[in-house]
């Protein structure tokens, strides 16, 4: 008899274990979004903090926008910040206590910590699951792509006009070109005569009919000088007979 009592207490011993392994696994995890993410801050600085208050489980933060880290590098910055994350508690009751608990609390606990000037910014998650976390951020990722393949598509488009642009100028400046070149030989080897104007007709007859006069009044003026000369022959050879 005794060694039946044993064997009952020993098999409801396993049940009690058996049945405390399976609550254990049902437990619900839940996940706290942090809205504030401190310059230098490290998803090991995260786990760490937190591992205080209860079991961590994912944890994921969001690098800054590609533009800014485009920018930073520009100035000479290679460090890599993040905006925004979200991390797992292995059970939603823990999440729960420390959302409420460290929201708009220093994030360390002594003045010389290096995050102790910042604040946690936390808010517990109702109902959502990392797989809602993994759709956002495959559905944001596509987006991204898409807005890059759209914008190294306008850039195509803008350098295509430049150079279209550039070849069009091109043609133009030969064109203009061989349009000068063609003018100045024409105007070497051609002699173009301007037309005459009314006036210049005019003064040009005045000129011509005056000319004949003055020729007129010379052939008269010369005969007139040949009459008299031939008188005075004649008077002088009278006086001397």
């Amino acid at each position: 008899d005794d060694d039946d009592d044993d064997d009952e207490e020993q098999a409801s011993k396993e049940q009690d274990n058996c049945d405390g392994a399976i609550k254990k696994d049902k437990r619900v995890p839940g996940i706290i979004y942090l809205g504030h993410i401190p310059p230098r801050f490290r998803p090991k600085h995260l786990r760490n903090m937190l591992s205080a208050y209860g079991e961590i489980g994912r944890i994921f933060l969001q690098p800054e926008d590609h533009q800014v880290r485009r920018k930073k590098k520009k100035s000479g910055s290679r460090r890599l910040d993040f905006t925004e994350g979200w991390v797992e508690f292995r059970d939603k009751r823990v999440a729960k206590r420390v959302a409420l608990s460290l929201h708009n609390t220093p994030m360390g606990t002594h003045k010389r910590q290096r995050f102790f000037s910042d604040l946690w910014n936390m808010k517990y998650l109702h109902r959502f699951q990392w797989t809602h976390l993994s759709e956002r951020l495959a559905y944001e990722q596509t987006v991204l792509q898409q807005r890059l393949r759209a914008e190294v598509s306008q850039a195509k488009r803008e350098t295509n006009f430049y150079l279209n642009n550039v070849e069009k100028s091109v043609r133009l400046d030969k064109r203009r070109k061989r349009r000068k070149d063609g003018e100045q030989v024409s105007e070497k080897s051609w002699d173009f005569t301007q037309r005459q104007t009314e006036e210049e007709i005019q003064k040009k007859k005045r000129a011509s009919k005056t000319g004949q006069h003055l020729k007129k009044a010379h052939l008269i003026e010369q005969k007139s000088q040949s009459n008299v000369s031939l008188l005075a022959k004649i008077f002088n050879s009278s006086k001397s007979e």
